[in-house]
Parts: C-alpha cells; sequence; structure tokens
C-alpha cells in the first residue's frame, strides 16, 4: 500500500492531524501507535461495573475556543460535566482553587466574614488573586491566610508533582496560583465543559474511522521507520510523503543529544462494591508523603454500576527503562532542557518531511483543548496548501 502520510501516534494530536489529511487533502493515512489501543493518554475503558475509568489518569474536557468545540463536535456528543475538586487537609475537606466557600471551611463564621470584607474590600468581588500578591499584602491577617494556603496547600503537592525543592519553585506557578472571591466551586471556568459521550477512545476512533485511514496498533514505529542524511526510509524503502511525529524527540534521534527529562505517574486503580468512594470527582493529598490525589471516575458520568472504581496517583521521574516508569506524561521545564531540545529540532529541521506534534515532540504541556488547536493551526500553516 502506497501512503501519502505517516503518523506516529493515536494519541489526541496525532488523530487530529490524520483526519484533516484524509479529510480534506484526500490523502492516504497509516497512522502507527506502539500502545495496543487508540486515544493514547486519553484512552478509556469500562471497569467491572460497567463505569468508564480513564486508563491514564483524569482527562477533562474544557475550552474556550469555539473551532475546537466545533471540530471534535463533529465525532462525538457531550454530556455537560463540571468538575470539582476537594483538598484533605487533616480532617478538612477543602474546595479548590481555595475560594470563599473553603474560607468558612476553614475558619469560624466570625473569622471568615472579617477575613472575606478584608479580601473584598481590597481585591473586590469575583478577583482571582495570585498567592504571590496575597503573601505581599502588607495586610497581617491576609498573609497569614496565604502563608496558610502556601504551606498546607501549594507547596508541598507542587515538590511532588514536579520533583522538586521549594526553593526551585519559579515564581512564575506562584503567580499562577489564585485565591478566587467568589462561592463557585467549580475548578474551571471555561464556556464549555463536558465530557464526550461514550469516551475520549469512541470519539478519538470516530476521527480516525476514515477510509483513507488506516491503523496500526502494538507497533514499534521506530523499528520500521529510519532517518538518515536527510532521507526517510519506511520497511526498508524511500518515503517521499509527510511523517507526522507526536512521541518523545530525543527517542527518535537515538538520543544522540542525550535524554531530555520528563515526569512520569504511577497509577493505581482500587474497586471497591459499594456506590462510592468519596464525595467528589478528585480529592488532592497537598500534604501526603508521596501520593497527590485521588479520582472517582464514576462521578463524571453518572454511571450506575453497583460499585466504583478511584485511581491513587503518585509523580515520579521517568525511566525509560523501568517498566513502572517508562510513559512520559510531562516535559520538566529548565533552560538547560530546553537547549537540549533546540538541539533536537535542528536535527528533525534537516527533514523537510517531518512533521513534530503534540506534547512530547514539541516538548510542551498542552491541554487537550490546546492540542487539537495546535495541531489544527500546523496543519493550516504547513499542509492544508498541498491539497
Amino acid at each position: 500500500m502506497q501512503y501519502d502520510a505517516i503518523v506516529v501516534g493515536a494519541g489526541l494530536s496525532g488523530a487530529v492531524m490524520a483526519e484533516q489529511m484524509a479529510t480534506v487533502l484526500n490523502w492516504r493515512v497509516l497512522v502507527l501507535d506502539q500502545r495496543p489501543h487508540l486515544a493514547g493518554n486519553c484512552f478509556d475503558e469500562r471497569d467491572q461495573f460497567g463505569c468508564l475509568i480513564h486508563r491514564y489518569g483524569p482527562h477533562l474536557f474544557h475550552t474556550n475556543k469555539k473551532p475546537v468545540w466545533d471540530y471534535l463536535s463533529r465525532f462525538t456528543s457531550w454530556q455537560p460535566y463540571e468538575h470539582k475538586v476537594l483538598a484533605q487537609v487533616g480532617d478538612l475537606q477543602i474546595p479548590l482553587p481555595f475560594n470563599l466557600n473553603s474560607l468558612y471551611r476553614l475558619y469560624q463564621p466570625e473569622q471568615a466574614k472579617l477575613l472575606e470584607q478584608q479580601l473584598l474590600e481590597r481585591y473586590g468581588t469575583g478577583a482571582r488573586v495570585p498567592i504571590l500578591e496575597l503573601r505581599q499584602s502588607g495586610v497581617e491577617a491576609l498573609q497569614k491566610l496565604a502563608d496558610w494556603i502556601y504551606n498546607n496547600i501549594f507547596v508541598q503537592y507542587t515538590m511532588r508533582q514536579w520533583g522538586i525543592s521549594a526553593e526551585q519553585i519559579d515564581p512564575s506557578v506562584l503567580s499562577r496560583v489564585p485565591v478566587v472571591l467568589s462561592r463557585d466551586d467549580r475548578y474551571f471556568h471555561d464556556a464549555y465543559q463536558a465530557m464526550p459521550v461514550g469516551g475520549y477512545s469512541q470519539m478519538i476512533g470516530a476521527m480516525l474511522n476514515h477510509t483513507l485511514i488506516d491503523v496500526e496498533t502494538g507497533v514499534d514505529a521506530l523499528t520500521r521507520l529510519t532517518l538518515s542524511e536527510g532521507k526517510v526510509r519506511f520497511d526498508s524503502e524511500c518515503f517521499q510523503g509527510t511523517v507526522i511525529y507526536t512521541g518523545m524527540l530525543d527517542q527518535l534521534f537515538a538520543y544522540q543529544c542525550g535524554e531530555l527529562p520528563y515526569r512520569s505517574l504511577q497509577f493505581v486503580f482500587q474497586s471497591y462494591e459499594y456506590p462510592y468512594y468519596q464525595t467528589a470527582t478528585t480529592v488532592n493529598y497537598p500534604l501526603a508523603p508521596d501520593l497527590t490525589r485521588i479520582t472517582e471516575f464514576k462521578h463524571i458520568l453518572g454511571d450506575k454500576g453497583s460499585g466504583t472504581t478511584v485511581v491513587l496517583e503518585y509523580p515520579q521521574d521517568y525511566d525509560k527503562n523501568d517498566p513502572k516508569k517508562n510513559i512520559p506524561y510531562y516535559p520538566v521545564f529548565t533552560s538547560e532542557n530546553q537547549q537540549r531540545y533546540q538541539q533536537y529540532q535542528a536535527l528533525a529541521a534537516q527533514y523537510p518531511q517531518l512533521l513534530v506534534l503534540g506534547r512530547l515532540a514539541e516538548y510542551k504541556y498542552f491541554n487537550m483543548d490546546d492540542a487539537v488547536a495546535n495541531a489544527l493551526a500546523i496543519f493550516q500553516s504547513r499542509l492544508a496548501n498541498k491539497g
């Protein structure tokens, strides 16, 4: 079979690009994925109770990007879902992000009321005040509140998430952690918040269900795809078409410039023969020594099975040689790592037919809507005029 394009990776980024090349350009496309399933880290499936679970941790769709919403709506219908998160701090469960409801969980009513008045007078109703700004407010009571939030909710959680010390936390990260001066407990405030009916695997399957797209899973594409001296070979033959690569760029080039660091995650699934495990979809454990959060999937789609499944999440360093740590989830952003990534970008640039795409290949953090928007934009800028 002769293909116009080969896509390495059947996650969101690869699926969008494959669908666009087939639908818009009328290209014949081969999609390869090393896992035995589609959808990448978005993969979901039913547990023994019939509840839909996310095998690689919770994926909650939210966006303000109407073009992304409209695009995905071609492949799925939606069930509205607004995510809520609690933080378990001692015996308290506190809504996150920290808001006025959290304030009244933490303090006695009289003290909470006084703090609320001070916050609203200084910042205004509905404001999202960065924790760093609150710590530097110059108002003793507000600084004490900010210090409590920082020490009990933010700092240890962030240290475990990224494997860094408190001193290494970038101030820009602090600037993004808000105290929300409202009683809106929703974790996200995007215009569109919903879950694909039937799940992400079904949605991505629909995207790839095209007469011009062939999909092979359980395939290590790098055993069939070789790059050398500016030329691409596939199955030992010269390949003249387009290659979309969504995997790790250092792996594609055999770690010539050294390894790019990533963070990995260990997911421990537990099932119970009773209706619910916890009161919210996600409960964060900011003071636990290893665990960061527990997610109960049943809350998301309102599945009615007799039992329930939860997943416990433990951050860890990525290690390609350890089967328990060999799935990369997040790039580790440092200037040194960015410089190394740029070396790999320079290698990739020697192959004009190669497009690198997605969180791993671009060494960026993308939310799901970002991944879709990015793939659509790259298709438009690099390929749309080739039809």
